[in-house]
């Protein structure tokens, strides 16, 4: 599979939506995730992300504008012990019980579809980090219509063993703009992260960050997990302040 650089492959693509990046480090030595929010009406860039006691939610930026909450506001990061969830919707929710109830990941989204948004039918996307003692791995999920038939449900999951430093994957929403808008395909794109670009968490966010179309995009969520003592450090980066 051809390596990409993630930094063109935003710069390149005015929406995106919302999209997932999972790897790990050049040194190794940290799991690296990031999840960003893209908008083009008034309410959806009308959101913030903040912090929760296990991750972050979104949320109204100006309260009196949110004229709709569904499928804009939830948790699309929480932590359960040593692993790291990912969404970009309240499944984060049903992932999360389901892993506490020692289900999977894939068997956790069973009960789930892609969103009833027609006639875009937004793939949901996920991902799963998981750092215990050492040992690192990740998987990552797309629940999506086919080509647009919202009869039937495509359920992808792809899980990375033991992956290697200085490689990620990315997953989106969709593939860029358009009516109706067209859903994400393939298989995650696979990454490389160089020295520079991950040289430390705040230099990571902020070139993911400079690549986000300037006009669509609304909010950013950076965390580097260090493998071997599975301490975390997160950036939350807002256009509106």
């Amino acid at each position: 599979m051809k390596t990409l650089d993630i930094y063109e492959q935003l710069k390149n693509n005015a929406y995106p939506g919302r999209g997932i990046i999972i790897g790990k480090s050049p040194d190794a030595k940290n799991a690296v995730t990031a999840y960003f929010i893209m908008g083009r009406s008034v309410n959806s860039r009308n959101r913030v992300f903040t912090e929760t006691e296990d991750g972050i939610k979104t949320e109204a930026a100006d309260p009196s504008k949110l004229s709709d909450p569904h499928l804009i506001i939830y948790s699309p990061v929480r932590v359960l012990g040593n692993k790291t969830i990912v969404t970009n919707g309240d499944q984060t929710d049903t992932i999360y019980e389901g892993l506490d109830r020692q289900m999977t990941f894939e068997q956790s989204l069973r009960s789930r579809e892609f969103e009833p948004d027609a006639p875009n039918y937004t793939p949901r996307i996920s991902g799963v980090l998981h750092v215990e003692a050492g040992k690192y791995n990740f998987a990552m999920s797309i629940l999506k219509s086919d080509d647009g038939d919202p009869s039937s449900c495509l359920r992808q999951t792809f899980a990375y063993e033991s992956p290697a430093a200085g490689q990620g994957r990315f997953i989106s929403t969709y593939q860029g703009d358009g009516s109706p808008l067209p859903s994400f395909a393939g298989e995650p794109v696979k990454l490389a992260f160089d020295d520079s670009f991950t040289a430390d968490i705040d230099t990571f966010a902020g070139r993911i960050w400079d690549a986000l179309n300037e006009d669509n995009k609304v909010s950013l969520f950076v965390r580097f997990i260090d493998i071997a003592t599975g301490a975390a450090e997160s950036r939350i980066i807002n256009k509106n302040k």
